[in-house]
């Protein structure tokens, strides 16, 4: 896939797989995560303060996100970069991220769950430094 391909790909709403090293004798830790991107910028993702993926990313300092779309066509993004930049998370970021990938009608209950039951947030920031990329649509 040409570069503005990838770039658009990676910032529409998908879900993405995070892969982070989860120590020796054991495979990396891979989790679903709904992420945020924009063309030429950063990736960002929230999770729980505390939490194993946390502890891992915090120990790693770097990540691997796997972004696939498998409907009519089936397409791919892949990068790899350092965390560049962590922050406290906020009722926003939760927010942004709600509305990012739920319908409207469902952001409020979703929010209002999220905030009580998720807990503390903290906010990943990704530099994508390595691309893998595929557009199988023939």
């Amino acid at each position: 896939m040409p570069e503005h391909e990838r770039q658009e790909f990676l910032a529409e709403p998908h879900v993405a797989a995070l892969s982070v090293a989860a120590g020796p004798e054991r495979a990396p830790l891979v989790v679903p995560i709904w992420y945020a991107y924009e063309p030429g910028g950063d990736i960002w993702f929230h999770t729980s303060v505390g939490s194993r993926k946390a502890q891992l990313i915090d120990e790693a300092g770097r990540v691997s996100l796997m972004i696939d779309e498998a409907a009519a066509r089936v397409r791919y993004v892949s990068v790899e970069g350092p965390v560049v930049h962590t922050r406290p998370g906020t009722a926003e970021d939760v927010r942004a991220m709600t509305v990012r990938y739920m319908p409207p009608e469902q952001v409020e209950s979703y929010l209002e769950f999220a905030l009580a039951e998720h807990g503390e947030q903290v906010v990943y920031h990704v530099r994508p430094q390595r691309w893998l990329s595929a557009d199988l649509t023939g």
